[in-house]
């Protein structure tokens, strides 16, 4: 499939990903990320593969101190099981590392045991759970320390 190339993006580059994701339904409105990542130290990544889009990883600081919050993120299905998903970790990791961070967190849903699953191999820890929804919705908290 080629190589894994990791840069900072734009957050077009995100809007134009996240609809290729199909776990992300609906149509997504206009000022999403802006809104959130106003005001706050962020880092927003995009991952290519043989010069095509493959998949985004956006984060932002916490209120709580030293902690990254890596809220969204994903890889189009066409370039997933190659490595995407792992690189942009690395990068945010690396990035939140050298910025002061000694933490990060996410969140993902009871529906989505891959996800969980890839926080477990990269050393998170369930750390929480949030009711909302269904019991698919229910959202898995996890963190790591650095």
């Amino acid at each position: 499939m080629g190589n894994v190339i990791i840069r900072k993006g734009s957050i077009e580059d995100v809007y134009y990903i996240h609809r290729l994701i199909p776990e992300f339904p609906g149509e997504i409105r206009s000022g999403f990320y802006e809104e959130r990542l106003k005001l706050k130290m962020h880092l927003v990544l995009v991952a290519e593969v043989g010069g095509q889009l493959a998949g985004f990883k956006v984060g932002y600081e916490s209120n709580e101190p030293q902690m990254f919050y890596s809220w969204m993120g994903g890889v189009i299905p066409q370039f997933r099981k190659a490595g995407v998903a792992r690189a942009l970790a690395d990068k945010q990791e690396l990035w939140a590392k050298e910025n002061g961070f000694t933490r990060v967190f996410f969140k993902t849903r009871n529906r989505f045991p891959a996800m969980i699953n890839f926080g477990m191999r990269r050393g998170f820890k369930i750390v929480g759970m949030i009711k909302k929804g269904s019991e698919d919705d229910y959202r898995i908290v996890m963190r790591k320390s650095f």
